[in-house]
């Protein structure tokens, strides 16, 4: 898969993003879990778009990092799109 084909409540069986930048660190709780999210601008060859990172995932990516999504979802937030592994995908930096 790529951005360009990328859409709302959409499965991501694969893809593949560039890292090109990193927010800040942010700690969640609610009644069903706690933990860290970040939020990173990730690109390919046909666009770019946001890519929320979640717990263990938010210390192994950096700025420039190469990483791959299998078995991950799209959400949009505030009319934009945003990519993640979420629970039960996987982010392997490659």
């Amino acid at each position: 898969m790529q951005v360009k084909d990328l859409k709302a409540k959409m499965a991501v069986d694969e893809i593949t993003l560039e890292i090109v930048s990193k927010g800040e660190v942010r700690k969640f709780a609610n009644e069903r879990s706690s933990g860290k999210i970040c939020n990173c601008a990730a690109k390919d060859d046909t666009g770019e778009i946001s890519l929320t990172l979640w717990n263990d995932d938010v210390d192994k990516v950096e700025e420039g990092s190469k990483v791959k999504i299998e078995k991950g979802w799209v959400s949009e937030y505030n009319g934009n799109l945003q990519v993640s592994a979420g629970k039960f995908g996987i982010l392997t930096i490659l």
